[in-house]
């Protein structure tokens, strides 16, 4: 899954009218591959998670924005039709605004009979380009953990996740998994832990399955058990992904995030992010304050979903009429990162930190 030939993503061999993805809904049980035949597809498919994680959707977006270009009677009519459904698709992760900004930047002045074309070679630009972003986050990451193992003599490391920040939330490696990959590949002795991050299980159904495709040692725990192996030492470093990440160091990612956070603060764990510069949102300063979280559907907390014999079921497990509260992300502080480490270095959660790597942004 890490190899390099792994996508999340393509066009379909011998028909360009056709995006393909995994439909990310049906692991761990079934590996569906899922046609995009229409602009439309694409924004269902972000809407109800066939695809998710940050990188992923704003590829995902791009693929969108050419199908809508390609099939459109008024193409550029279309394509700004499909930009304003796609936009309100989903609203916490940067990358989608990001990716349809790019594009229809890019598209500013081409002639209608060339807008396919150009938008298909900028979404293959954007695949091409989150591949080498998360190989360096991997990179700049590894050092960590390898710090570790020596400090251990050789020792297992230990690390401890929250949702899925892999392969799977990108085109391929993944943010937070990117270093373990590469640890992996080296031969360190890396193991870990993987919350099963409710409620859509995100941990369970996709970390865990693209590790276990990867062959690295992990171990599925409910998500309230990992202050417990931090008390007792069973934690070396928190690694979490992020999809939005304020120029200040604040970062959103899926809900229980920031409980991980304070409980590696608690025990003196190192907590950091892995994140594509593409998640950096620059004109946001406060987390808390001023990125939007999505309330998602209710039958996500009182359903559960899986496999009997060989059926897929769904089962209900919380009584009709309770109400329900379904907040997908929260925001952990930049108080208690560790550190972000993205595709040119690590650097400290702070605004300073973040333009010293990025001098480009610093005027903003």
């Amino acid at each position: 899954m890490s190899s390099d030939d792994f996508r999340t993503i393509w066009l379909k061999p011998d028909d360009p009218g056709v995006v393909q993805i995994i439909d990310q809904r049906q692991l761990p049980h079934d590996f569906v591959i899922h046609d995009l035949g229409h602009w439309s597809d694409g924004v269902e498919a972000i809407q109800d998670m066939y695809v998710r994680g940050a990188p992923l959707i704003g590829a995902t977006a791009a693929w969108s924005l050419y199908l809508a270009a390609l099939h459109g009677q008024f193409p550029r009519e279309e394509v700004s039709r499909a930009a304003d459904a796609l936009l309100e698709s989903r609203p916490t992760a940067v990358n989608l605004r990001w990716a349809i900004e790019r594009v229809l930047q890019l598209i500013d002045g081409v002639p209608d009979g060339d807008l396919a074309a150009r938008i298909r070679q900028d979404a293959e630009a954007i695949c091409a380009e989150d591949v080498e972003i998360c190989l360096g986050i991997g990179r700049a990451g590894l050092p960590l953990l390898e710090a570790i193992a020596e400090r251990k003599g050789g020792g297992t490391v230990n690390v401890l996740t929250h949702c899925n920040a892999g392969a799977l939330a990108t085109i391929n490696w993944g943010t937070a998994t990117a270093p373990v990959y590469l640890a992996h590949q080296q031969g360190l002795d890396v193991h870990v832990w993987v919350d099963e991050t409710r409620p859509r299980n995100q941990g369970t159904q996709l970390t865990a399955w693209e590790l276990a495709k990867n062959g690295v040692p992990h171990t599925v725990i409910v998500d309230n058990a990992g202050g417990h192996l931090m008390q007792h030492g069973d934690v070396d470093i928190v690694i979490t992904g992020t999809d939005r990440t304020t120029r200040t160091g604040d970062v959103a990612n899926k809900i229980g995030t920031y409980l991980k956070a304070l409980a590696a603060h608690d025990n003196d764990i190192p907590f950091y992010v892995a994140l594509p510069s593409t998640t950096i949102d620059w004109q946001t300063r406060d987390g808390v304050a001023e990125i939007p979280i999505e309330q998602r559907d209710a039958d996500e907390v009182t359903m559960s979903y899986g496999r009997h014999g060989d059926e897929r079921i769904a089962v209900r497990t919380v009584a009709e009429g309770s109400p329900v509260g379904n907040p997908a992300f929260d925001v952990t502080p930049a108080r208690l990162v560790t550190g972000l480490i993205t595709e040119r270095g690590v650097c400290a959660a702070s605004e300073d930190g973040l333009t010293g790597l990025f001098p480009e942004e610093s005027a903003g």
